[in-house]
């Protein structure tokens, strides 16, 4: 199971599919067949490694991340797949949420393969953190990003804010950026900062594979805009209903958003609580005024604070990363 974890890591993070390894041990113990899924559209890790094992799969065991699909998509149901080829046992760690592929372990029972479920369920869950929340929440997984001085400010008085973290700090951003199916802003954000928006290396080039830019408001963008640069795909979500374009984000395949929006855009989705994590990078600086990192979330006593779970502190150069999670049930 370790080694078909390794194989599940190489597929692709940002995917509408989750990552998923697959090993073939032939009855004699030998491994004949490895594979993992590419990304939407391509095989299926189960598919791959019996195409690599051949007749040698027949009597043996498939062990694999997550438990075979028995759905018709793009591609066939890899519990066919694997009755079709013989094998005589299944392993799996994390049993499918979804429920329009469930059913593989029922398929195979029938036709009399042995059904296993196996170890490493909880590091197979978290390969696909993003992936199993949205399955079940039916929207994406927000993490919400900001950088701060410790006084909460996100930027000076005169609006400047570049930059208030490290070069560290900033290659990490785009390290998790980069993770995300979409990156999320405001018309705010855009007309006060033009971010790019983009995924950019060690170097500073961009990287060859860029999430959707989204610019969610009504307001329309300054043809200028970096955001419409053509670096990267942009959608201009014309609704401030941040659900609504959440909604219409997992319709297109996404399945986790990275928030950078302002303080006002942030201050919407934790009223309306749609943060499910968050990740603040906090610098050893202290303004004294301007804006602060959240806008008014309508709390009027301590006892309506949105509490949130320490999760992690990092350091970074000499500022510190901070990875939390809102305690109302609801984050993941």
């Amino acid at each position: 199971m370790r080694s078909a974890l390794e194989l599940a890591r190489l597929g692709p993070v940002a995917d509408p599919n989750p990552r998923v390894g697959a090993v073939i041990a032939d009855a004699a113990g030998q491994v004949v067949g490895r594979g993992y899924h590419r990304g939407a559209g391509s095989p299926h890790a189960e598919v791959v490694a019996l195409a690599e094992a051949g007749s040698a799969a027949r009597g043996g065991t498939a062990v694999v991340t997550l438990e075979p699909c028995d759905h018709t998509g793009r591609t066939g149901p890899c519990s066919v797949a694997l009755v079709d080829a013989g094998v005589a046992q299944v392993v799996y760690a994390q049993s499918d949420p979804n429920p329009m592929a469930a059913g593989g372990t029922a398929r195979l029972r029938a036709a009399g393969v042995a059904v296993e479920a196996g170890p490493l369920a909880d590091e197979a869950a978290a390969l696909n953190r993003s992936w199993s929340f949205a399955v079940a929440a039916g929207r994406p997984r927000v993490v919400w990003k900001f950088a701060a001085t410790l006084d909460g400010r996100s930027a000076a008085a005169d609006g400047s804010s570049r930059w208030i973290t490290g070069p560290a700090a900033r290659a990490d951003v785009h390290r998790l950026r980069a993770e995300a199916g979409a990156v999320l802003v405001g018309t705010g954000t855009v007309l006060a900062d033009d971010p790019r928006l983009t995924v950019r290396g060690p170097d500073g080039t961009p990287v060859d594979r860029q999430p959707l830019r989204v610019v969610m408001g009504e307001r329309d963008l300054p043809p200028r805009s970096r955001v419409l640069d053509g670096a990267a795909e942009t959608w201009h979500a014309r609704s401030r209903d941040p659900s609504t374009v959440l909604r219409q984000l997992f319709d297109r395949g996404i399945r986790r958003v990275w928030l950078e929006g302002g303080p006002t855009l942030a201050a919407t989705f934790l009223a309306d609580r749609l943060v499910d994590e968050v990740v603040a990078y906090l610098a050893p600086t202290l303004l004294g005024g301007g804006p602060p990192a959240v806008a008014d979330l309508g709390t009027t006593t301590l006892g309506q604070a949105l509490r949130l779970r320490l999760d992690e502190v990092t350091t970074l150069g000499p500022d510190l990363r901070v990875r939390a999670t809102p305690t109302d049930g609801r984050g993941s």
